[in-house]
């Protein structure tokens, strides 16, 4: 995949002087803070009822867990970005990444709701300035040539969180309670932390974001058609699947072990989804995306008329993972498209809409959820991810409006 940005020139001779396997060790220590990111910040979707049973909430407060982190995010991005724009992006990381492992550490640790929340709003800092820094980092690790194939190898940290970290801490919560299961991270979030200050070289600012690129980025078409779709695709997304769990135990009857296999089966077809998503949008941006919200609207409309039986609970969750595995980096490419100039800044946008997205979505399900059903929430995310479809035949890959 390509981020079709940019690069500058003083990024493109640090690269390649550098030696192949130290930049590609700093590319896979990236990846791993972002698959901790990313498990941390979705881990509740798995365990959203026993932790809800422990403190004695509902479905919907517990989504608190995923509003929570989303909405900090949102503000972390532009504020962590802008605030710290001439640091170091290396100590940047490790800092954020040592936040996440306390985080994690607390939300083991807290006796009441309340401290779970606070560990989430922790959780939600570390996501806005992390994301921001890595999501453009990839061509400043390794040469040139290998840019395109470290930017899909950064981003395979999405749809790894959910075949790997999500399923199997909800199975380490199964056994072992859900506490295990975010003391688990912090270790895993303390061990990032470590490989990033031994494998990562100083990343000095070379363009230092300010609030004026921030606000000539947003006056372009092609990143107005990015925010769009991407406040679609993924209010759609996050509105539904918060919720899947209730889904599987309700309508499908699926018990505990069989919401973990089902869980992985998603995050499998997630992984395939990011690399093939990630090939159709190096050329086709709209194209990808519009594909990847097609089949989360598909997966959603249909599960709760298919999923009440285990065959078609699995076939709908390979459509929906294939379907959103496509999404964040389609997303990202849209946006690094829109400003080939300034990567950080775009990763700063995609970020910050990504992640305030995400809290809406799982806040109007948990609405949804107490005041309805499983399957309406997943009715109500699939017509949305269809508009978010639609949408994108409305403008070019380059985010221009088509002609009629």
């Amino acid at each position: 995949m390509s981020t079709a940005t940019t690069t500058p020139s003083t990024s493109e001779g640090r690269a390649a002087r550098r030696p192949p396997l130290s930049g590609w060790l700093a590319v896979l220590s990236v990846t791993a803070g972002l698959f901790s990111i990313v498990t941390t910040e979705i881990l509740p979707i798995g365990l959203l009822t026993p932790i809800g049973a422990d403190f004695g909430v509902s479905d919907g407060t517990a989504g608190l867990m995923m509003t929570t982190p989303g909405i900090l995010a949102a503000l972390a991005a532009p504020a962590v970005t802008l605030a710290t724009a001439r640091v170091d992006r290396r100590l940047m990381l490790c800092a954020l990444m040592l936040l996440l492992a306390v985080a994690d550490f607390l939300a083991a640790a807290a006796p009441v709701y309340s401290l779970v929340v606070v560990s989430r709003v922790l959780v939600g800092v570390t996501i806005g300035g992390f994301w921001s820094i890595a999501a453009g980092l990839a061509e400043r690790l390794v040469a040139a040539e290998s840019v395109g194939r470290a930017t899909a190898v950064v981003f395979a940290a999405v749809p790894l969180g959910s075949v790997l970290g999500v399923p199997v801490g909800t199975l380490v919560g199964d056994e072992f309670g859900w506490r295990t299961s975010f003391a688990l991270m912090g270790g895993v979030s303390a061990a990032v932390f470590a490989a990033l200050m031994v494998v990562l070289v100083p990343l000095p600012a070379v363009t230092a974001v300010r609030p004026a690129v921030l606000r000539s980025l947003l006056r372009t078409t092609g990143t107005r058609a990015a925010l769009l779709v991407t406040f679609l695709t993924v209010l759609a997304q996050f509105g539904a699947y918060t919720y899947v769990t209730p889904f599987l135990e309700q309508v499908t009857h699926a018990g505990p072990g069989a919401v973990t296999g089902l869980l992985l089966v998603y995050g499998a077809a997630g992984i395939a989804g990011n690399f093939l998503g990630g090939a159709v949008a190096t050329s086709r941006p709209r194209a990808g995306f519009g594909g990847a919200a097609a089949l989360v609207a598909l997966a959603a409309l249909l599960l709760p008329v298919l999923g009440g039986s285990a065959v078609g609970a699995v076939l709908l969750l390979i459509v929906w993972g294939l379907g959103y595995g496509a999404v964040p980096v389609s997303s990202q490419t849209w946006f690094a498209v829109s400003a080939p100039r300034a990567p950080e800044a775009a990763g700063v946008l995609f970020t910050a809409s990504f992640q305030a997205t995400m809290s809406m979505g799982a806040l109007t399900g948990g609405v949804v959820v107490d005041r309805a059903t499983p399957s309406a929430v997943m009715l109500l995310g699939g017509s949305v991810a269809a508009a978010a479809a639609l949408a994108t035949t409305a403008v070019a890959p380059g985010g221009r409006r088509r002609p009629r």
